[in-house]
């Protein structure tokens, strides 16, 4: 069952797939009755919601401020939905998070558990995904938060806060570097680097800094698993690049456990991305999501520069 109008359910399967037949499929309803309803939409409205294409469909202007409605509207039904079928607001109860794996692997546990000791009946489910589909299951209502990197303005969520997080390299313990209080990219360069994949912001800004110093470099580990570079650089095989979480909320890595040193990295071309907690822009949470996205904010912020 669901609460929004068939033509806008229509036109949201229409918005994600970008075909009115692979609507229809998902759907299990027939192409034309599809095309009826946005035609009856786009008239109602009084302007174009999609271009058709000759092998698709993509949102107007117009659509997409629509889609973002509908995606609010998705999201809120759902839950009062399951509300009114349990009759005890479990659904409140229940906060969705997506977040990179940097984030998944100490600050949003360490929140998550110091949030049940106040909130016992609240459950948690921790998607550990990429930085960018973090954000978009926000926009689409799979994810209540997202804490995420981002570089540049974001126009498709609601930022409730971001915080430059300062990047390190990680070393052995009697590493050469292991005793600085900081470490420039041309000594990084010199020993064997173990870095995320093109494409990743961290890759990216790393490959900007080489660039901007003539730096050449040979990766001697290319990988997006951390517990990977962790055990590589344990092992020996050379040094890696995390963001310093440690810096954050408090939150700081025993050496002796981590089996690495932490040693800052200084160069400006690192502060263009910003650790963000995002929710959906114009979104009610449920109280539980709403409460929990304040804590996550309140442990971000004691850590530098807030927007």
């Amino acid at each position: 069952m669901q609460l929004m109008p068939v033509s806008l359910a229509y036109f949201l399967e229409v918005a994600r797939t970008g075909a009115v037949s692979e609507a229809a499929q998902n759907l299990r309803v027939a192409p034309s009755a599809i095309s009826r309803q946005i035609a009856k939409l786009e008239s109602g409205v009084g302007v174009p919601l999609f271009i058709r294409h000759p092998r698709g469909m993509t949102l107007t202007e117009a659509g997409s401020r629509l889609l973002a409605h509908a995606r609010r509207s998705e999201a809120e039904s759902s839950a009062l939905l399951t509300e009114l079928r349990t009759g005890s607001g479990t659904d409140a109860r229940n906060v969705t998070v997506a977040c990179s794996e940097g984030f998944a692997r100490r600050l949003v546990p360490h929140a998550m558990a110091a949030f049940r000791h106040d909130h016992p009946d609240v459950t948690f489910q921790l998607d550990r995904v990429p930085h960018q589909e973090a954000t978009r299951r926000v926009v689409e209502g799979i994810a209540d938060i997202a804490v995420t990197y981002a570089m540049g303005p974001q126009h498709d969520v609601r930022v409730e806060c971001s915080v430059v997080v300062p990047m390190a390299a990680i070393v052995p313990p009697r590493h050469p570097l292991a005793g600085r209080e900081r470490v420039g990219l041309a000594e990084l360069c010199a020993y064997p680097l173990a870095l995320p994949p093109a494409g990743t912001t961290q890759r990216d800004l790393f490959d900007t800094g080489v660039q901007l110093e003539d730096l050449t470099v040979r990766p001697a580990l290319v990988c997006d698993a951390m517990a990977t570079k962790y055990e590589f650089v344990r092992s020996g095989g050379g040094i890696a690049l995390v963001g310093n979480l440690g810096d954050l909320g408090g939150l700081h890595p025993d050496p002796v456990a981590e089996g690495v040193v932490y040693v800052p990295l200084d160069h400006p071309v690192f502060r263009r991305r910003e650790a963000q907690v995002q929710t959906m822009l114009g979104r009610r949470l449920p109280w539980a999501a709403t409460e929990f996205t304040g804590s996550l904010v309140a442990l971000l912020r004691p850590a530098g520069p807030v927007s």
